[in-house]
């Protein structure tokens, strides 16, 4: 079993299309949206739900009103401000606590609790190119990076029930905590990216987690004909660290209009542009060890 996972180092690059039409290219695949704070995946794949659970993960005090006795312990020690006046009894504020406890442990009525705290939701859906896994934080919520782990294990052991022979995973833009959570145990990184400046350097800042983690990258240029001077400082870039360049893709406003119609490029009539994705994607195969 492989695993690839397709990155960009700033959202907008075009990724999760790609990732989409990957999916409809490849076989005896699980797919799998790893970005968990702002997936769109399904966008364009219109899953069926199959299995729904919730992602619990941390902790959040509580204050029992009957049993409080308004010492205004809690108050006093909470550097978070989390806990105020509610009628005169103290309450917690959810959004501002951080579940460190220090309340819990310091009331002397014990009349705090600290209850698992539900910060997301996660499940398997159905969709036309196969399994999908996929999750959604609830807004300002933490530990992205475990709910990927989370994703990423489930993946594989569905990947392991249906016999397929790899996971294709649409990664979080940038380069934080779900990035690295994604990277575990993959083999090949593609790694999106625009022919602008910014677009440059959030490559090379991508690449760079990439090399650290001891993961192959290869990387695609998007619309790599509206500015010839940075698609080439690009490309030299590439050729200088090694990385292999599986694809030039040029401006084609077919790609929008396939989103329009919450549809992949390769599912429209043939057209120039599938051709240049099935290169594309023979090429990210051989990488990753896909036998094809």
């Amino acid at each position: 079993m492989r695993e690839i996972v397709v990155l960009s180092g700033k959202g907008g690059t075009g990724k999760t299309s790609l990732t989409a039409a990957f999916a409809h290219l490849c076989r005896d695949k699980v797919l799998c949206d790893l970005d968990v704070d702002a997936p769109d995946l399904h966008i364009l794949l219109e899953p069926r739900p199959l299995r729904r659970e919730d992602f619990v993960s941390g902790h959040e005090a509580r204050i029992d009103p009957e049993a409080c006795t308004a010492c205004g312990l809690c108050r006093d020690a909470c550097r978070f401000a989390a806990i105020r006046d509610s009628e005169g009894v103290p309450a917690v504020d959810p959004l501002r606590c951080e579940g460190c406890k220090v309340c819990v442990a310091l009331c002397p009525a014990g009349a705090i609790e600290f209850i698992p705290k539900t910060c997301g939701e996660w499940g398997v859906s159905a969709t036309r190119f196969g399994t999908l896994v996929h999750a959604q934080l609830l807004p300002g919520e933490e530990n992205s990076g475990r709910l990927v782990t989370l994703l990423k294990q489930e993946a594989r052991k569905l990947a392991e029930a249906q016999d397929a022979s790899l996971i294709l995973c649409d990664g979080a833009p940038g380069i934080g905590c779900p990035v690295i959570s994604s990277l575990a145990g993959t083999h090949l990184a593609v790694a999106v990216t625009e022919p602008t400046p910014s677009g440059r350097h959030d490559l090379e800042r991508v690449c760079g987690v990439c090399d650290h983690f001891r993961v192959p990258v290869a990387v695609i240029v998007n619309k790599h004909d509206l500015n010839p001077a940075e698609d080439a400082r690009i490309e030299a870039f590439c050729r200088q660290r090694g990385y292999e360049l599986v694809a030039r893709l040029p401006h084609d406003p077919l790609v929008t209009t396939a989103m329009v119609q919450r549809k992949t490029v390769t599912e429209l009539a043939d057209n120039g542009f599938t051709h240049f994705l099935l290169r594309a994607w023979k090429r990210i195969g051989r990488l990753a060890g896909l036998g094809q």
